[in-house]
This record gives C-alpha cells, structure tokens and sequence, in this order.
C-alpha cells in the first residue's frame, strides 16, 4: 500500500506546481500541534515574501526528520531526488573548498525542502550569482543572560542611527527567539572579510553609545548582562534564520520582519507558523522595498580605519574557521598568567 501522503498546488513564476508531501500529519512542533503539511501550507502562504527574502542565495537547510524534539542536521548541498526546478550554485567556503549549495527561485522549492523535513532556512547574504560578495550587511543582536528582547529594542534603534550615519537603511526582524536581526542593503562590491569589518566597525559605535546596554566582547564570561552583537555572523558561510522561516522553537516562532514603529511592544512569540500568513495578508511584507537601493560601507571601513589607528585590531573568528591574519588568540588565556606574545 502507498504511503500517506498530500499533494499541494503551489503557484509560482512559472505557473502551479505540484508537490507532493509525505507523511503529511506527522507532528513537527508537539506543544504546538503543528504538523508537516500545516508547514508546507504556511510555505505555500507566504511564499513570495519568503522567496523575495531568502531567494537568490546559497541556502543551508536545517533538518528535523523527527520533528524540534529529534535529531537535527544541516543539509547544505541539494538532496539526491530533487525535481528539475531546483538548482544549485557552487560556493567556497572558509576552508576554501567548493561545493555546490541550494538556491530557492520559488515557493516550490522550499515546499519540496519541507518535504525533506526542513524547518529552518538559513540564506547566505549573498546572491548565487556572485556569491563571494554580500549584498546585505546583517547583524545579530543577541541578549545574554539578564536580557532579553525588550533590551534588544532599544539596541536596534541605536543601531539603526549608528548605520543611518554611515550611509545605510537599515531593516529589521525578530529573529524568531529572544533576539533582533538588523540588515541593512549594500552594493555587491566588497568580499565577506571587508563586511565583517564593516559589521565590527557599526558594532563598536553601538557600544559606546550603549556602554552599559552593548558589548562587542567575544568571551561569554566578559559580556555581563548586556546585548552582544554577534559580528561574526558575517562571516562567509555564517547564517541565521531567514525572514519568514521558521524555527525549531517549541511555539513554532517565526523571524518574522517588522516595520520599525512595530517594535515597541512587539511579542516575538506572537509570530508564528500559524498567525503570519495572516500578518502578512493584512499588514504587507515590511521588507518588500529592501533591495530598491543598495548603501556603500565605504563609511563603515573608514570608521574601522580609524579605530585600527587607535589601537582596537581584529576580533576573534569562529574556532572552526582557519586561522585568519592579523586574529587575536582563539583561546583565552588565562588570568593567572600572561600571553605568550
């Protein structure tokens, strides 16, 4: 006998395409109820605000074949069996090894990537045709312990006039938990390492306008109650959830885009698989002017410049990145001795 299984219609540039999803009731967010083919509807929903966000770009598939509660795993180039409407593009990552990586160009293909039991996406913030320049300076506010998304509120405000002043729009979303992510739109000109400097740079301004709210420090136990701002998010082959995608959260929370006098009193929690296409019917998509026009972070590296002159040097990459020039010890070193120079 024939395993159960839906097939939804799923419109698209390219006309209705079929898509065919299997064990559709099997239960992806248990507190929620919330069951793989509730998914691929939300997909079929939103589907052109998601694919104007996320489209265009390597993506990473963050898979649950069990649902939030089970095993998970990163799925990044496209899965054996993939209908002749989804590509791939080949990408180099910080190891410098190329391999080939998703690209959604319709609500299709993230449908069919819930039938492979994904739930969260994670865009690159560049585009396949030229994946090694970003056309989006991202930056992850991130509250530590005492802190929360009500701190993080007022940090992206900040942040917004700190980018303001270097030349750059800047947009935001919820980023599905307790944080904020902040993008601003910038001209595809630059390599991810420029970014990332660009990204340190508006982080550093942030903090000391906010001393007592920001901090840029890279060790947990020297952050305190503050909200961290995760630069290294900009680095090549670092992602985090798209607009509009889901998380494995227990609520079935979504980072959802808001418009900016939508922050005071925003609950992030509100934003879920089941209440945002709703959202997005009544309210429209906040970020679906972002790419009219593109900033420069030629400011942004100025201001990095500066503060080279001034003493303040790299920061600290990923541990499982390769060791980068100019980088600052990976591990820190104890209090009770001083660094090897």
């Amino acid at each position: 006998m024939a395993s159960e299984a839906e097939i939804l219609t799923v419109p698209g540039p390219h006309g209705d395409r079929q898509v065919r999803i299997s064990s559709p009731r099997r239960v992806l967010w248990p507190r929620a109820g919330i069951t793989k083919i509730d998914l691929a509807r939300y997909l079929v929903a939103v589907g052109d605000a998601f694919v104007a966000a996320n489209g265009d770009r390597p993506v990473s598939l963050q898979r649950f074949p069990e649902g939030v509660d089970g095993e998970q795993f990163f799925s990044k180039n496209p899965p054996k069996g993939a209908p002749n409407f989804v590509r791939s593009v080949p990408v180099t990552y910080p190891s410098g090894r190329s391999h080939p990586q998703l690209v959604i160009d319709e609500p299709a293909v993230a449908v069919w990537a819930v039938q492979m039991n994904t739930i969260v996406f994670h865009p690159w913030a560049s585009r396949a045709g030229d994946p090694d320049n970003p056309d989006q300076l991202r930056i992850d506010l991130d509250p530590q312990p005492g802190t929360g998304f009500a701190e993080a509120i007022p940090a992206a405000i900040e942040l917004r006039a700190v980018l303001a002043d270097a030349g750059l729009q800047a947009f935001v979303k919820t980023s599905g938990n307790r944080g904020l992510h902040v993008f601003a739109p910038i001209e595809p000109e630059r390599e991810f390492l420029d970014v990332r400097h660009a990204v340190i740079a508006a982080a550093r301004e942030l903090e000391r306008r906010m001393p007592q709210r920001v901090t840029t420090a890279w060790w947990k136990e020297e952050r305190g109650e503050k909200l961290f701002v995760d630069f290294n998010q900009a680095n090549r082959d670092r992602t985090m959830a798209g607009a509009y995608s889901p998380r494995a959260l227990p609520g079935a929370s979504v980072s959802c885009p808001l418009e900016w006098d939508e922050l005071d009193g925003a609950d992030p929690q509100a934003f879920t698989v089941l209440t945002v296409p709703e959202r997005l019917a009544t309210v429209g998509d906040p970020w679906a002017r972002m790419h009219e026009e593109h900033g420069s972070i030629d400011t942004l590296l100025q201001w990095w410049e500066r503060d080279l002159a001034a003493g303040l040097g790299e920061l600290p990459f990923p541990p499982d990145f390769p060791k980068m020039p100019g980088e600052p010890m990976r591990v820190q070193p104890s209090r009770a001795r001083t660094p090897e120079a």
